[in-house]
Order: C-alpha cells, then sequence, then structure tokens
C-alpha cells in the first residue's frame, strides 16, 4: 500500500521530497521561482514597487527620539515651563519642592500636548511654510494620527495629575488653555480672522495665571496683571515676524494682519500694542509682585520696546527689503528678551523680598 501511494505522487513532488532530503532544506530558489506569478508586460502592476520587499521603505523617513520632541514645540514650552514657574514662585504661598516640581512637570506637559494637537491640526498648512516644514508631521516623520495620539494622551494625563497635585482649579485651567488653544486657535481662529494672534494670545498667557493657582488655589489681581502682560505682548511679537515672513502666511492661505490689511497697517497695529503694553507692565511693576527693581527694569524694557516700535512704525517697505527687514527682526528678537526679563526682575524681586530688601 505505501508503495502504492508512492508511485501516485506527482513527479515534481517526489522531486522536491528528494531534493529536501540531499541539501538539509528545500530549494527555495526553485520552489519561489516554480510558484512566482509570470510577469504579463500588459499589466499595469507590473514594475510597481512590492510592499513586502523591505526596500520600497528604504527611502521613508523615520521618527526618532528628537522628533517626539520637536511633536511638543520645546520652544514654546520653555517659555510656558519658564513663566509658570514664576507665577509659581511669586504667589504669597509656598509649595513644598516635590509639589512645585510636579505642578511645572505637568503644566509643561500640557503645553507640550497643545503644541502636538496643533502640529497635528496645522500638517497641511506646515508643509507650505518654509519656516515649518520640517517638522516632524508636515516632513512624514511621524503620522498625523500619531500626533493625535500623544496630543490627548499627554491632554489627559497632564490635566487630571495637576489637579492631583495641586488642586482642581489649577488642573480646570490648564484643561481650558490646551481646549483654547488646539481648538478656538489652531482650529477656528488662526484660518478665520486677522485678530488670530490678538484674541489667540490668551492661550499663551495662562501659565503664569496657572502657576500662580497651583500655588495659591484662586485667582488674584496679580495673576491677572501676568496673564494680561503676555497676553498684550504677543499681537506685537508675532506681527514683528509676519512683517518678514508674509509670503508664507500668504501661500498657506493664514489670514495674518500682513495678508489682509498689508505691511503699513501692520507696523500701525504694532505701535498702538506697544503703546497700550507698557502701562500694563507699570501696573504689574506697581503690584504686589513688584518692587523698585522691577520697576525701574520695567520702565527702560518698555522705552526702548516703544523705541523699536516707532522704528517700525516709521519704515516704508522700500526701506525694509533694502536693508532685509533688519529692524524688524532686531525688534522680534528683543520681544523675546522683554518678556523674559520682565519675569526674571519678578522672581528676583521675590527672592529680595526674602532677605527684606525688596518689594513695596
Amino acid at each position: 500500500m505505501a508503495g502504492g501511494r508512492q508511485d501516485r505522487q506527482p513527479a515534481a513532488c517526489r522531486e522536491l521530497i528528494r531534493r529536501h532530503a540531499t541539501t538539509g532544506g528545500p530549494d527555495r530558489g526553485a520552489f519561489v521561482a516554480h510558484n512566482r506569478p509570470s510577469e504579463d508586460p500588459t499589466d499595469p502592476s507590473e514594475g510597481k514597487a512590492d510592499m513586502t520587499d523591505i526596500r520600497s521603505f528604504e527611502n521613508t523617513p523615520e521618527a526618532g527620539f528628537g522628533d517626539y520632541v520637536q511633536l511638543l514645540k520645546p520652544r514654546v514650552m520653555s517659555l510656558v515651563v519658564f513663566t509658570a514657574l514664576v507665577g509659581l514662585l511669586v504667589a504669597p504661598v509656598s509649595l513644598h519642592p516635590v509639589v512645585a516640581f510636579s505642578a511645572v512637570l505637568f503644566i509643561a506637559l500640557g503645553a507640550g500636548a497643545s503644541g502636538a494637537l496643533n502640529m497635528w491640526w496645522d500638517a497641511d498648512i506646515d508643509r507650505v511654510m518654509r519656516r515649518t516644514q520640517s517638522r516632524p508631521v508636515p516632513s512624514g516623520r511621524i503620522e498625523a494620527g500619531e500626533a493625535l495620539a500623544v496630543g490627548l494622551a499627554l491632554s489627559g494625563i497632564s490635566v487630571v495629575m495637576l489637579a492631583l497635585a495641586t488642586n482642581i482649579l489649577a488642573g480646570a485651567l490648564l484643561a481650558f488653555t490646551i481646549f483654547f488653544y488646539a481648538v478656538v486657535y489652531s482650529m477656528w481662529l488662526k484660518r478665520s480672522t486677522p485678530q488670530n494672534i490678538v484674541i489667540g494670545g490668551a492661550a499663551g498667557a495662562f501659565p503664569p495665571m496657572i502657576g500662580w493657582v497651583a500655588a495659591t488655589g484662586s485667582v488674584s489681581l496679580e495673576a491677572v496683571l501676568m496673564f494680561a502682560l503676555i497676553f498684550m505682548w504677543t499681537p506685537p511679537h508675532f506681527w514683528a515676524l509676519a512683517l518678514f515672513m508674509k509670503s508664507d502666511y500668504e501661500a498657506a492661505g493664514v489670514p495674518m494682519l500682513t495678508v489682509t490689511h498689508g505691511r503699513k497697517s501692520t507696523r500701525r497695529h504694532i505701535l498702538i500694542y506697544t503703546i497700550l503694553l507698557a502701562p500694563v507692565a507699570v501696573w504689574a511693576a506697581l503690584s504686589q509682585i513688584g518692587g523698585p527693581v522691577t520697576l525701574a527694569v520695567t520702565l527702560a524694557l518698555n522705552a526702548w520696546f516703544l523705541i523699536g516700535a516707532f522704528r517700525i512704525w516709521k519704515r516704508d517697505e522700500v526701506q525694509a527689503e533694502a536693508d532685509g527687514y533688519a529692524t524688524e527682526k532686531a525688534f522680534f528678537r528683543f520681544s523675546l528678551i522683554y518678556l523674559f526679563l520682565h519675569f526674571a526682575v519678578f522672581l528676583l524681586e521675590a527672592a529680595l523680598k526674602t532677605q527684606g530688601i525688596g518689594g513695596w
């Protein structure tokens, strides 16, 4: 019976068994060649990359750890962390160092969540703008869905943990900040109105208030003044950037003031908002978080900022293009120093108070 069954085996099968016995394994080349579909020159699929071939993925960019860091917008996060830390440390209530560190960490995670959600939503326009083309999502190193998942996960973790570490009001403010930046600003204001930066600036103004609330459990005048300082600073800061990046915003269809009203109007708005910013800064210096040192620094910073805004207002496009927008770029760079020094002097004044020589 066994011999009869063997005789009935196809010749090809017997040959395959013989090769397995003599070589220690099947002849894979012959087997694959025998089973590969015949090539048909009229088949439109011929010549296309085999998706099972690893070589078809050789040119696909891969995400590294640094890409996930960039997804959280670390430069923006650094400003958030610093202003939140100042808001927490200048508050009249001291937190345990571990609790304070945890609060700042969760606020930073919330800022990173906002950045990831913004990058997910804005991937289409980020691909168009030169300034943002190399970001992880528009460059293809991180999938848009993955950025969304990271943003949502960090949002939930940061809000819940901040509420548990400090108080519910701080957690609620962080949740509102993430919602405001990701939904109100990114999904609505940014693409619909030239006032996007004016209203949307609130998202970046909340961190010092959150830090203050994390320490005290309540909102006070000082927290509002720190919020107002960043809120009023944001428009001239970003409009100065827009003056020498107009083509990017125009190509992406973002209705920045430079695109909808022109550079001349933008220059006038920069001067107006810089003038309105000065009394807010002075008021903060005269409050309980200020003092003589803060007031002196505030007056110097705002005088220089006003001079820069006035210079921008006086210039026309012929002058600006002639020197490559040097005055506008200098104003933009100084605006970063302006905000950093304002909050640094708040921190210095608080340190001087502990020595009995600061404050009013």
